[in-house]
């Protein structure tokens, strides 16, 4: 067996429990989601991912949403995908 690592984070408790409950459904534990993030980094040499900076329009639609403003619901999958024009 490899040798491990221990490794100490902080983040935000609601964050860290939203998480946890995801990979409790994916039946994830948080050192083997690390883990994949690691070794996801080790093999694309970099975040495995893009970090943006948001645009102004994106910027504050993430904020009105937050404060769940401007949202519209549906009541329906037809209803919904008729709005989009599907």
């Amino acid at each position: 067996m490899a040798k491990t690592a221990m490794i100490r984070a902080r983040v935000e408790d609601n964050l860290k429990k939203d998480v946890e409950n995801i990979l409790e459904r994916l039946g994830l534990s948080t050192s083997e989601a690390i883990n994949i993030f690691y070794h996801q980094i080790k093999l694309t040499r970099g975040i495995p991912f893009a970090i943006k900076v948001p645009n102004k329009i994106t910027k504050k639609t993430l904020e009105s949403t937050d404060k769940n403003k401007a949202l519209k619901t549906f009541k329906s999958k037809k209803e919904l995908f008729e709005n989009l024009g599907i």
